[in-house]
């Protein structure tokens, strides 16, 4: 058997690896072939691509995702999707083709040498750092041992990703499978979940809050940690990776965290004695540059499967518990007593979510012209979504909006990366996500500036004739920049806007050049009307949302000057645009 053909087989019978994502190349020409006679395939028209609908496919499905790509570039397109998923935690395993290997620098260890072969690239240098394994493959009997190895890696312990580089002439040896070098996996890591201490902290508490993280869900957790919180009544906030653990309505649910977060969200962290911080590392976007100030009245208990986020000089926990969460929840949800939460701070977590709901407090969300508020636009969406609907959103004011005024309905899922935020990553992932799903009816809310960073994968898109839905907020170009722009530079806007020199084209004749039916959205007294015609279709579709390219992303958390001029960074729970003193009192005060 060939080594290639072995590895597909082992990806396919012992893996069930469905569909992997490639762009083909010489380099990798009996990856291509073995792999693509036995699995599905995805042929995207960039690399970059290949990895972020690899995310989108492995978020959704909660499975191991395949990139098999070529030597020197095609691998260095993949590099912006690696990083995602490594600071994500999200598993995918890359194979690459590579020339043979008498002509790799690998071949030449004492040389220092930049390139020897066509095309070369010493790729598992590049890529170690953001890997949790890179290995280039070079005997052919030790492949079973290196693919098995690189998968268990992948998906136990906190989750990443994984890659194998095979030169071309490995590609092509013949071994025997009876032959083949195992990998011996490790014993299963014996975690000391300090439960005791744990219910301890619970039951002591007067005023306890979970932070409900993604990692919730890459542990497989979600049904559990829905047990846990219905037996044990405690108020839940989710976090801007893992906010559609929750619909809006569960009674448990208060909001939304973070430097761009929900107001009741924060409020409930501020005003906490106890919070318990479940599948999230509580990075700057969530507990803010003044993270000494985050949960301030609380004692905190962190459960995290990477120990190094424990160690980490910004959130100190209380109490810290390295665990993994496939094994530490089911233990809490059977420990832990009915609830004893005080009503009182049942009914004031209750009385700011429903007091800062988009629907009670707009407050710098709509204007009073004709224009339309992107954050109007994706409220109306998300009620108008059935339930199990699949989103995928750029980053900027895609999932800012998206994040602060959604109202999430149960089974719905809410796809983006948030550690990486990288523009490009709206079409790619919502291939994969929409694979993920069975090809069934997918959103994607791009933006203008994000959409052009792999404009060609519309081309996939129609190719596979995947009925995902594209919402672009067309801004005029990158809100986010012109934001920060006005804020420090007077005004002066440099590389962020049509005046500025980023222009985007007229999108909807774009989407007809590839074949996609779309449509122009301006007037905000449609955006009903348009979204529920839009929705009811079975193909895909673009539709080029007009919105006012002025606005500001609130509420979110801003510096404060004094009456004597200086500037300081609030705590999370004082948002911009402040509230009257009084009433950010009331909120902070009789509990």
């Amino acid at each position: 058997m060939k080594v290639s053909d072995y590895i597909a087989k082992r990806l396919k019978e012992h893996y069930s690896v469905e569909h992997f994502f490639m762009v083909s190349g010489g380099g990798a020409m009996h990856l291509n072939d073995s792999l693509g006679r036995i699995i599905s395939y995805i042929a995207n028209h960039h690399e970059q691509a290949c990895a972020m609908a690899a995310e989108g496919y492995s978020r959704v499905n909660q499975k191991l995702a395949v990139v098999n790509v070529t030597t020197g570039p095609g691998g260095l397109n993949c590099l912006n999707g690696v990083f995602g998923q490594w600071t994500d935690s999200v598993p995918v395993l890359y194979i690459s083709g590579q020339v043979k290997f008498s002509t790799t620098i690998a071949s030449c260890p004492k040389l220092p040498l930049r390139q020897l072969g066509d095309q070369e690239v010493d790729i598992i240098s590049v890529v170690k750092p953001l890997t949790k394994y890179a290995k280039m493959v070079t005997v052919p009997n030790e492949i079973k041992y290196h693919i098995d190895k690189a998968i268990y890696e992948s998906t136990t312990g906190r989750f990443g990703p994984v890659w194998l580089d095979i030169p071309i002439d490995v590609q092509a040896s013949m071994i025997e499978e009876s032959e083949l070098i195992d990998f011996i996996y490790p014993k299963e890591i014996k975690y000391d979940f300090k439960m005791d201490l744990v219910i301890e902290k619970l039951n002591q508490a007067k005023r306890p809050l979970i932070i409900a993280g993604h990692g919730i869900r890459l542990s497989k957790q979600t049904q559990v940690f829905r047990k846990f919180i219905e037996k044990s009544r405690i108020p839940v906030v989710t976090t801007f990776n893992g906010f559609d653990l929750l619909e809006d309505s569960h009674p448990n649910y208060v909001g939304r965290i973070g430097t761009i977060g929900q107001r009741a969200g924060n409020f409930a962290l501020q005003n906490a004695d106890m919070i318990l911080c479940l599948g999230t590392r509580n990075n700057i976007r969530q507990a803010s540059y003044n993270y000494e100030n985050f949960a301030k009245n609380a004692a905190k208990v962190v459960v995290d499967v990477d120990e190094a986020e424990l160690l980490k000089p910004t959130i100190k926990a209380d109490l810290a518990v390295n665990a993994d969460l496939a094994s530490f929840l089911p233990m809490l949800q059977e420990a832990i007593n009915i609830s004893s939460v005080e009503k009182k701070w049942l009914d004031y977590c209750f009385m700011v979510k429903e007091k800062f709901s988009f629907e009670n407090y707009k407050v710098g969300y709509l204007s009073s012209g004709s224009k339309i508020e992107p954050y109007h636009l994706v409220n109306e969406l998300s009620k108008l979504m059935d339930e199990n609907t699949v989103v995928v959103m750029a980053n900027g004011s895609a999932c800012v909006c998206t994040f602060q005024t959604a109202v999430i309905k149960k089974g719905q899922r809410y796809i983006l990366n948030s550690g990486n935020a990288s523009m490009g990553y709206d079409l790619p992932a919502s291939i994969g996500a929409c694979l993920a799903n069975g090809k069934k009816n997918t959103v994607c809310l791009a933006g203008d500036g994000s959409i052009m960073m792999n404009l060609q994968e519309l081309q996939t898109i129609k190719h596979h004739n995947l009925p995902i839905k594209i919402f672009i907020i067309n801004n005029d170009g990158y809100i986010s920049i012109k934001q920060t722009q006005n804020n420090f530079f007077e005004g002066r806007i440099i590389g962020a806007s049509m005046q500025s020199g980023v222009s985007t084209p007229d999108f909807v004749n774009v989407a007809k050049a590839f074949g996609i039916k779309s449509i122009r959205l301006s007037d905000k007294d449609k955006i009903t009307e348009t979204i529920k015609e839009i929705l009811a279709l079975d193909e895909p579709f673009l539709c080029e949302v007009v919105v006012n390219s002025d606005y500001i992303f609130v509420p979110k958390l801003s510096s404060r000057k004094l009456d004597d001029g200086t500037m300081v960074s609030p705590s999370l729970e004082d948002m911009y645009p402040f509230l009257d003193r009084a009433e950010y009192r009331r909120n902070m005060v009789g509990l």
